[in-house]
């Protein structure tokens, strides 16, 4: 619990103080909207499948401190410094350095028995994480898409 807490504070730290390059609506979506995923997919994997889970099996309340703690700080680092303007290779190298994190990190929840495995399998995450980081700047740009349209 305690490496749970102090990556909260960190990254919520990391996630107030940087420079930030985009802006408080994009922020605010994207945040909602990463939240929403993890949840479905908490419902889907964790509640319905059994297949991991945060603390102990079913609905357990300290899981929130992943959704509302760390998600979305690390929703609002990884689409801060995401390289909009390089080329394909750039963002394909930054999406997998995040996977690798997210792995490394996942391990160390696994590790600190904050988070455990009931059927899932690793290399389910090292096929996910890209994934979700795809479709979280998908979603990412469409929201610019929109704000910019309404500017017009």
């Amino acid at each position: 619990m305690v490496f749970l807490i102090l990556s909260v504070i960190i990254f919520n730290l990391i996630a107030i103080f940087i420079p930030k390059r985009i802006s408080g609506i994009e922020i605010l979506t994207t945040t909602l909207f990463s939240s929403f995923l993890e949840l479905i997919a908490n419902i889907l994997w964790d509640l319905k499948y059994d297949l991991y889970g945060y603390f102990n099996k079913g609905v357990d309340f300290k899981g929130f401190i992943f959704v509302f703690g760390i998600y979305p700080a690390i929703n609002i680092v990884f689409l801060n410094f995401f390289p909009f303007k390089k080329n394909m290779i750039r963002k394909v190298i930054y999406i997998s350095c995040w996977s690798l994190f997210a792995n490394i990190y996942e391990l160390l929840f696994l590790w600190s028995k904050t988070f455990y495995y009931n059927g899932w399998k690793f290399w389910y995450s090292i096929i996910i994480y890209p994934i979700l980081y795809i479709i979280l700047i998908g979603f990412y740009q469409y929201v610019s898409y929109l704000l910019r349209r309404n500017q017009q």
